[in-house]
């Protein structure tokens, strides 16, 4: 399993914007891919998941990848975060 923390630095949090982009790369992936923010957990395949967070700037996300291609989920997810301005 892989595991890692985001600080979420974007003014907007995860809005519907980054949150498809997001769920698009996480989407490439056999790996089961999580979201977890304030102690709820979502599928980050999951548009509405992601979503129903409502994940704010200056917060603290985690994000898990598990199955046979969880190294390059992650590495895809975190550049998304990066790209997209939502963590540094």
């Amino acid at each position: 399993m892989e595991k890692r923390n985001f600080h979420i630095t974007a003014e907007t949090g995860i809005h519907a914007r980054p949150a498809t982009l997001l769920v698009q790369a996480a989407s490439k992936y056999n790996a089961d891919i999580t979201l977890e923010y304030e102690g709820k957990s979502v599928n980050l395949k999951s548009i509405m998941g992601v979503m129903s967070l409502g994940v704010g700037a200056n917060t603290d996300v985690t994000i898990a990848a598990d199955g046979d291609d969880e190294k390059d989920a992650m590495e895809d997810v975190a550049k998304t975060m990066k790209e997209e301005g939502l963590s540094d």
